[in-house]
C-alpha cells in the first residue's frame, strides 16, 4: 500500500505541474475549451485517485474544485481572473497537503476552508440562466472546433458528395477513395440515399455520395488536396471530430444523437422529441424516416471508428513507457560507471600483453559498454522544458506583485540535459528570473517613456553546443548602471578605489556575482540581501559549467550559461604530475602547448606565456598541490577557457583524452577547494578531477 501512495503521490505532482501549465494558458485563453477538460480531468484524477489511496483530505478538497470546472466545461460559468487566482491558490495547497503527507507537517484548514468559501460565492454570482439549464443532451451545431497541432493524430469526418455529371467528366471516385486510404486509417461508407428509381435513372449519372472516417496525421490540407481537382464538381466538407489530446480522454465517445446533429443529417429539434420516446435512437430515427438506414450505419461506423482509435491509442500509451523509481536509475548508471572502469582496465591489460585473440574481445567489450553508457545516459535524458515551464508561475505573481507587465517567452524547450543538472538548476534560475524582473524589467510608465512596449519580456533558450547545453536568459530592461556597480563594489570595500578604476566593462558586469553584493537600497521580499547571484554563480559551477553576463545600457541583459550534457560520465584529458594523475574537463580545454625551462625562467616569476602574440597567464599545479620532485626540461600547459578569460595550468606531461567516470569525494575530502571529485583509471589507480574554476579563483585571490 505504501508503494502505491507513493505512486499517487509522484503522479499527483505531475499532475500538478500540469494542471499550473494548463491555468497560466487558460488565463491567456479563457474560451480554450480543450484547456478546460485538460484541468478537469487533471483535478477528476487527483481526486479519485486521492480517494482510492486513503487521501481523503486532499480528494474532499479537490472535488469542491473540480465541481467549479464541471460547471465552466458544460458553459454555465466563465473563465475569470478571480477563478485562475483561486484555482492557482488550490493547486499550491494540494501540493501543500502533499507534501504534508510525507513530511508529517500540519497543513493550514483554515486556507482550505477560506478557498473553498471563495469558491462557493464566485459560484453563486455565476448561476446559468434557465434556458441553458433547458437543453442539456445535445449540443448545438457545429461544436467548438477541435484544434490540431502539426504532426497530430486526428480523426477527419469527411463528407464527398459528386454533382451528376462527375462520371462525364472522367473522374473516377474510386482512385481519389484509394488515396485517403493511403493517408491513414479509413472507414468509407457509400450513401444511396439519391439514387432515384430506375425508371428516372440517368445510367452516366453520378448519384452516389460518401461519408469517409478517416484517422490520420497528415492535417486537413492533405486531405483536400487529393480533391483540387474535382473541387468544382462536388460538394466537400472536411470536419476534424477528434484529435491527439481527446484521444486521452477515456470516456464515453459521442453519442448516435450527437454525431447526427454534427453532421447536420437531423436537427437538434427533432433529435430532441426522438428522444422522450424512450427507444434506441437509432431505431425511432430510422422507423420514423427521419433519417435512411445508410445515415444510421454511417453513424455507429463512425462512432465505433472513434471508439477503436481512443482503444488502442491508449492501450499504445500503456504500453509504450514504464515509470522507474529514481533511486533504481541511479542504481544503473553507477553500474555502468563501474563497468566502463573495468573495460577501460581490460584494455589497458589487452594493449600491454600480445594476445590477438584478448585483444577482439577487449575491443568487443569496448564497443558494447559504449552502447550501453549511451544509452543509459539518453534515459536519464529531460527535455529542459520541464523547468521552463514551472517559471510561468513566477514571472505571473512576480510581475503582479512588483506592479510589472512581464511576459515569458521560451525557445528549445526539447533540447534534453542530465535529470540531476535540470533538478539543480531551479534555485539558479529563480534567482536570475527575480533579478530580471526586479532590477531588469522596468514600470510600464518608464517603459513608455523609453519608447519601449509597457510590456517588458524575459526569454529562456537552450541549444545544444558539442558536449554542453548552453541557455540564455535575455531581458528587454534598462541593463546594467555600471557606475552604480562601481560605487556600490567601491562603498562594500569589495574592489579598491584604484583598482574599480581600471576594470573594463565585462569585469564591471562580472561584480553582482560577488559574495554580499546589491544595488538594492531596501531588502524586500525578492531581494536586496546580496546573496541571489552569488549563489547562482556556485550552483552554476558545482555543476561544472560557467556563466556570462553581458548587457547593454537601455536594451537590456542577457545571462549566458554552459552546462555539460551530463554529471555521471565525462570526456577529460588525462595529465600527470610526478607520479600523481588528474584530469580536467575537455569542455573547457582549449589546447596544450610546450613551457620550456628557459621560457619559465624569462617570465621572472609572473607566470605569464605568450600565445600568438597573446600574453596568458599560467598556474603551476606541481606548486600549487606542493608536489615535490624533479621538474621535467619541458613541461606542458594546458590552456583552458573560464568565463570567457584563457588561463592555463602546467603539468609534466598530458596522457590524452579520458572517459571519466565521476565519483564523489569523501566527508573528509568534500571541502578540499579546486577538486571536484575523483575517478579510477584502468590500472586501479585514482585521479583527481581539477575544479577549474575554483582554482582560477584561488589563484586570482592569491595574486591580488
Amino acid at each position: 500500500m505504501d508503494d502505491s501512495k507513493s505512486v499517487f503521490r509522484e503522479e499527483a505532482y505531475e499532475l500538478l505541474a500540469e494542471l499550473e501549465t494548463s491555468l497560466l494558458e487558460l488565463e491567456e485563453s479563457p474560451a480554450d475549451k480543450e484547456l478546460i477538460g485538460r484541468i478537469f480531468r487533471a483535478m477528476h484524477t487527483i481526486k479519485g485517485s486521492g480517494a482510492m489511496f486513503g487521501f481523503t483530505d486532499i480528494s474532499s478538497f479537490t472535488h469542491e474544485v473540480e465541481t467549479i470546472y464541471d460547471l465552466v466545461r458544460e458553459g454555465k460559468m466563465a473563465v475569470s481572473p478571480e477563478l485562475i487566482n483561486l484555482s492557482l491558490s488550490a493547486r499550491d495547497q494540494i501540493r501543500a497537503m502533499l507534501d504534508s503527507s510525507v513530511s508529517g507537517a500540519s497543513v493550514d484548514t483554515a486556507v482550505s476552508a477560506r478557498i473553498i468559501h471563495e469558491l462557493s460565492a464566485l459560484r453563486n454570482q455565476c448561476q446559468p440562466p434557465p434556458q441553458q439549464a433547458a437543453n442539456p443532451v445535445i449540443e448545438k451545431h457545429p461544436v467548438s472546433p477541435v484544434s490540431v497541432s502539426p504532426g497530430e493524430m486526428a480523426t477527419y469526418r469527411i463528407r464527398f458528395k459528386p454533382h451528376q455529371d462527375l462520371f462525364r467528366s472522367g473522374t473516377n471516385p474510386v482512385l481519389l477513395l484509394n488515396e485517403l486510404r493511403e493517408l491513414g486509417t479509413c472507414s468509407i461508407i457509400a450513401r444511396t440515399d439519391h439514387v432515384p428509381q430506375l425508371e428516372d435513372l440517368d445510367p452516366e449519372g453520378c448519384f452516389l455520395c460518401w461519408d469517409i472516417i478517416l484517422t490520420s496525421d497528415q492535417g486537413i490540407d492533405p486531405i483536400r488536396d487529393i480533391f483540387i481537382f474535382v473541387e468544382d464538381l462536388c460538394e466537400l466538407t472536411i470536419a476534424v471530430i477528434d484529435s491527439g489530446a481527446s484521444f486521452d480522454d477515456i470516456g464515453t465517445p459521442k453519442k448516435i444523437g450527437e454525431i447526427l446533429v454534427e453532421r447536420g443529417d437531423v436537427s437538434e429539434e427533432v433529435m430532441g422529441k426522438m428522444l422522450q420516446a424512450q427507444k434506441r435512437i437509432g431505431e425511432v430515427l430510422v422507423m420514423t424516416k427521419v433519417i435512411s438506414k445508410d445515415s444510421l450505419d454511417a453513424a455507429l461506423v463512425e462512432q465505433q471508428h472513434v471508439k477503436d482509435v481512443r482503444a488502442k491509442t491508449q492501450q499504445d500509451t500503456t504500453t509504450s513507457s514504464i515509470r522507474v523509481d529514481a533511486i533504481r536509475l541511479d542504481g544503473l548508471v553507477n553500474l555502468v560507471g563501474e563497468l566502463v572502469t573495468v573495460q577501460a582496465r581490460l584494455s589497458q591489460r589487452a594493449e600491454e600483453g600480445m594476445d590477438p585473440e584478448l585483444h577482439a574481445i577487449a575491443e568487443e567489450v569496448e564497443r558494447l559498454t559504449g552502447e550501453l553508457r549511451d544509452n543509459t545516459m539518453g534515459i536519464r535524458m529531460m527535455p529542459i522544458g520541464t523547468i521552463f515551464s514551472k517559471f510561468k508561475r513566477l514571472v505571473r505573481d512576480l510581475s503582479r506583485e512588483l506592479g510589472k507587465e512581464v511576459v515569458m517567452t521560451t525557445e528549445g524547450e526539447d533540447t534534453e540535459l542530465d535529470k540531476t543538472v535540470i533538478e539543480k538548476l531551479n534555485d539558479p534560475f529563480v534567482h536570475l528570473i527575480r533579478n530580471s524582473i526586479d532590477h531588469g524589467i522596468e514600470m510600464p510608465a518608464t517603459r513608455v517613456a523609453a519608447g519601449k512596449t509597457s510590456q517588458g519580456t524575459v526569454h529562456l533558450s537552450a541549444i545544444h553546443s558539442g558536449d554542453s547545453v548552453i541557455i540564455e536568459i535575455i531581458d528587454d530592461g534598462a541593463g546594467l548602471d555600471r557606475e552604480a556597480l562601481r560605487r556600490k563594489a567601491i562603498e562594500k570595500g569589495l574592489i579598491s578605489e584604484q583598482s574599480a578604476n581600471t576594470l573594463t566593462d565585462q569585469e564591471i558586469d562580472q561584480i553582482i556575482f560577488m559574495p554580499g553584493f546589491s544595488t538594492a537600497k531596501t531588502v524586500t521580499n525578492v531581494s536586496g540581501r546580496g546573496v541571489g547571484m552569488d549563489v547562482v554563480k556556485r550552483g552554476i559551477e558545482s555543476l561544472r559549467g560557467s556563466i556570462q553576463l553581458s548587457s547593454e545600457p537601455g536594451l537590456g541583459s542577457v545571462v549566458r550559461i554552459r552546462l555539460p550534457l551530463t554529471l555521471a560520465i565525462i570526456e577529460s584529458l588525462l595529465v600527470k604530475i610526478g607520479e600523481e594523475s588528474f584530469v580536467l574537463p575537455l569542455g573547457v580545454v582549449e589546447e596544450c602547448i610546450e613551457l620550456s625551462r628557459d621560457s619559465a625562467q624569462k617570465s621572472h616569476g609572473r607566470n605569464m606565456v605568450n600565445v600568438r602574440g597573446h600574453l596568458v597567464p599560467y598556474i603551476p599545479l606541481r606548486e600549487s598541490f606542493s608536489i615535490g620532485g624533479e621538474l621535467p626540461e619541458i613541461e606542458q600547459i594546458v590552456i583552458t577557457n573560464v568565463n570567457n578569460t584563457k588561463v592555463g595550468f602546467v603539468v609534466d606531461n598530458v596522457i590524452g583524452q579520458h572517459q571519466t567516470v565521476i565519483k564523489t569525494l569523501g566527508p573528509l575530502h568534500r571541502d578540499v577547494r579546486g577538486i571536484s571529485g575523483a575517478t579510477i583509471l584502468g590500472d586501479g589507480s585514482v585521479a583527481l578531477i581539477l575544479d577549474v574554476p575554483q582554482l582560477v579563483l584561488a589563484a586570482t585571490a592569491k595574486t591580488i
